[in-house]
């Protein structure tokens, strides 16, 4: 297979790749709860989201387009999958996720994915603080040995409750502790090339041994596998194909350029990674699986284990395919709670609560963009709270450039002067028209426009209308206006 060139120089030769060994297997250990608990969530069985998964580590992971994204099921998708399988049946979903797919491959090769490029650095860290909270939130139960309720409103409200079922059962919790204790005094060893992470969920799953605790449970890929069914296919399925397509795309290339803000690596390539995102989805569809995106959970977790190339995800999915296939009952030793306690490391590094207070200390316009994009997301869903933020930021932009100053200068007992400079955009009119207005009808007035960088139909038009008003009550308006170069 073809690897790109690391991030970072090294020495050369096999060691170079160490990293991305290390790295795939963090992500691997990220990636196994997410496909089953997404799986579950969507109300299919457990072992299609390892087959979304393996897809997106070994099919995608070798595609152009992005070096250190990592594709597979996807939260954001939980609630949508769940009520397409309600409504249309678990045999439409295959045809759905290939036709979605089959679109996205369409709009990569029209171009349409550097559109998605347009993202403020605001609107990323919210992304990142709402993902990382409701990843803390969700797994915070089975960290405790609790299933997880389905709603965030119910999570918030079962805290309480679950701090004292932690108390009275404290088996699953202090197997989640000592996970997280290994984790972190193990980055202080001298053998830091081994994946502390790795480590932490080895020892706990040895001490687990000992204790009555929720384990993973994957049966045989074999008994899931459906090949599509293309007979289903109707033009019901057609608005959910587009749907499909359409949320899928905008969270992988939302989280791309999230990505791309945490490496100094080789930049995404937009369209080439739709691209690669619909072949994941194709080859997910016809294998009648759940759909995929890039995901920033396991992308974040890639680039903080220290990945330089793409063949880090990769390896992730060969890591999933060999455990699930030829080790099932490797995984039956693992407990929950170790890897509940892995999602909340990585979530708490994507919330990140340092720098949103420093944004919020030093510049409320954009930590106000952040909190309502991560508000959005964790009380709906991560496109609802990405497009918003992508609203608000727009808006405050477009706030921010209309900066707009009049000046009014008497000029004897007769005259007065008005000076423009700046922009005047509709988002200004209000305060140009009441200075306009506020002016006497009984003076001639010169207004200056020389100085504006950029003058709007609205407020030519506003201009020119009060101009009319005053030349009809006899007085003498003259517009001096910027020169044609």
């Amino acid at each position: 297979m073809h690897i790109e060139e690391p991030v970072s120089r090294s020495s050369g030769g096999t060691s170079s790749y160490w990293p991305d060994v290390g790295a795939s297997l963090v992500v691997f250990l990220v990636a196994l709860p997410l496909c089953v608990g997404i799986a579950v969530a969507s109300g299919v069985p457990a072992e299609l989201g390892i087959i979304t998964g393996i897809v997106g580590g070994i099919v995608v992971g070798l595609l152009p387009g992005s070096s250190l994204q990592v594709s597979g099921p996807a939260a954001g998708l939980t609630v949508l999958v769940a009520d397409t399988v309600a409504a249309h049946g678990l045999a439409a979903l295959g045809v759905i996720v290939l036709g979605a797919g089959l679109l996205q491959i369409l709009m990569g090769l029209l171009r349409l994915g550097r559109w998605f490029r347009a993202i403020s650095p605001s609107v990323v860290q919210g992304m990142l603080a709402g993902i990382g909270l409701v990843l803390v939130l969700s797994q915070l139960y089975p960290f405790a040995g609790r299933a997880a309720p389905a709603t965030t409103a119910e999570k918030v409200a079962g805290l309480p409750g679950l701090v004292v079922g932690a108390v009275t059962s404290p088996a699953a919790i202090g197997v989640g502790l000592l996970t997280l204790a290994v984790a972190a005094l193990w980055k202080r060893s001298r053998l830091r090339a081994v994946p502390g992470v790795l480590v932490a969920v080895v020892v706990a799953s040895a001490v687990g041994l000992l204790l009555p605790l929720q384990r993973i449970e994957v049966g045989p890929l074999t008994d899931v596998v459906a090949l599509v069914d293309l007979s289903v296919l109707d033009a019901g399925l057609i608005g959910a194909i587009v749907t499909f397509a359409l949320v899928a795309s905008a969270e992988s290339l939302f989280s791309a350029a999230a990505v791309d803000r945490m490496h100094s690596g080789p930049r995404t390539r937009y369209n080439q990674e739709l691209v690669a995102q619909g072949v994941g989805n194709a080859v997910c569809g016809v294998l009648g699986s759940l759909p995929m995106t890039a995901v920033i959970v396991r992308s974040s977790a890639n680039v903080q284990a220290g990945a330089r190339t793409k063949a880090s995800r990769v390896l992730h999915g060969v890591w999933l395919l060999v455990f699930v296939v030829a080790l099932p009952g490797v995984l039956a030793y693992v407990p929950l709670a170790a890897l509940a306690a892995v999602l909340l490391q990585a979530g708490w590094k994507l919330l990140e609560p340092r720098r949103v207070a420093e944004l919020v200390r030093t510049d409320r316009a954009e930590s106000a963009v952040l909190l309502l994009t991560a508000g959005l997301i964790i009380t709906t869903d991560l496109l609802t709270g990405t497009l918003a933020g992508l609203l608000a930021a727009v808006v405050k932009t477009a706030w921010d450039v209309s900066r707009l100053s009049v000046s009014v200068t008497p000029d004897g007992q007769e005259h007065e002067h008005v000076t423009l400079r700046g922009n005047a955009t509709f988002l200004r009119l209000p305060r140009l028209l009441e200075a306009l207005e506020s002016l006497p009808v009984t003076k001639h007035v010169r207004v200056d426009l020389s100085g504006l960088r950029h003058l709007d139909q609205a407020c030519h038009q506003a201009i020119e209308h009060w101009a009319d008003a005053h030349r009809t009550a006899g007085r003498t308006v003259d517009l001096i206006r910027p020169s044609a170069g």
